[in-house]
């Protein structure tokens, strides 16, 4: 990333008369640039981006444990091809069969050379596990991945506790960003009313503001955003098109990572309330 930038400096000072001293007057200088048309608005963003990801920490972007799929140390063949098929991801990290310790990471392509019924241990298979603390830089993130060359990282505590997961495609989201579309919703409200029964919302969104707007009272002890609680009835991360009812809502899946929800569609299917006559007459 460094070297982008770096690149970049080079290639504007062409263009521009001053020489930055820091990072805010790199980001006046990029901007400057995407006004002069000097570089694509897309660009511009891309390189906002990178500027911003050594204010931005692990925890900032991390999926919680609770959304974690693991494989135990002494399943049998059978149940950890059932995991991996279920949940459609292809690292998984492997719990100590005692405890919450966990002991590395399990590719599934590295399953694909045992025959069905073989015996094997899987201490054989387990890569050792990327642990990084939630207060790292996501910029100091993307070099350990890099010099690592892993793509999934167990995120702990300060106490050394796993609290969640982190990937290379979530760090990397955070440069490129999301594909604009005509589902986008705004920034500053997460719920976009199509009509009186059918809304868009951010799979961040939390179920709190959801009870709230749309009178509702959905609720989950593991998870506090309307993403999360739709991911647990799915038992898998869903891919865009997938549909599920949830009570009396329906819930399409408009864009999604392989990790999270990120928009939806959601459908109330409540049976409308028509007063009767005596109402009326009152």
């Amino acid at each position: 990333m460094h070297k982008l930038l770096h690149q970049f400096i080079t290639y504007i000072r062409s263009f521009v008369a001053i020489e930055p001293k820091n990072a805010d007057e790199l980001l006046l200088i990029i901007k400057t640039c995407s006004q002069k048309l000097i570089i694509n608005p897309e660009t511009s963003v891309i390189l906002e981006n990178v500027l911003n990801l050594n204010t931005m920490q692990v925890r900032d972007i991390m999926m919680p444990k609770s959304q974690m799929v693991f494989i135990q140390e002494h399943a049998s063949l059978d149940e950890m091809v059932k995991i991996i098929a279920d949940s459609g991801h292809s690292r998984f990290p492997v719990l100590a069969e005692h405890g919450d310790e966990i002991l590395g990471i399990l590719h599934a392509k590295d399953l694909l050379n045992l025959a069905d019924n073989q015996e094997f241990d899987i201490s054989d298979l387990i890569r050792s596990a990327n642990f990084v603390p939630e207060s790292r830089k996501l910029d100091a993130l993307l070099t350990d991945f890099r010099k690592n060359r892993n793509h999934l990282a167990i995120v702990v505590d300060e106490y050394g506790q796993a609290i969640g997961f982190v990937t290379l495609e979530d760090t990397l989201e955070q440069i490129i960003g999301d594909i604009s579309d005509e589902f986008d919703v705004e920034e500053e409200d997460p719920i976009k009313v199509l009509n009186q029964k059918q809304y868009i919302m951010r799979g961040d969104t939390e179920l709190e503001l959801i009870n709230e707007r749309l009178s509702t009272n959905f609720e989950d002890e593991d998870f506090d955003t309307i993403g999360g609680l739709v991911t647990s009835y799915f038992t898998y991360t869903p891919k865009r098109g997938e549909v599920i009812q949830i009570g009396d809502f329906e819930f399409k899946i408009l864009s999604a990572s392989s990790r999270r929800i990120k928009l939806l569609e959601c459908t109330d299917k409540r049976p409308e309330i028509i007063p009767n006559d005596e109402e009326n007459n009152e």
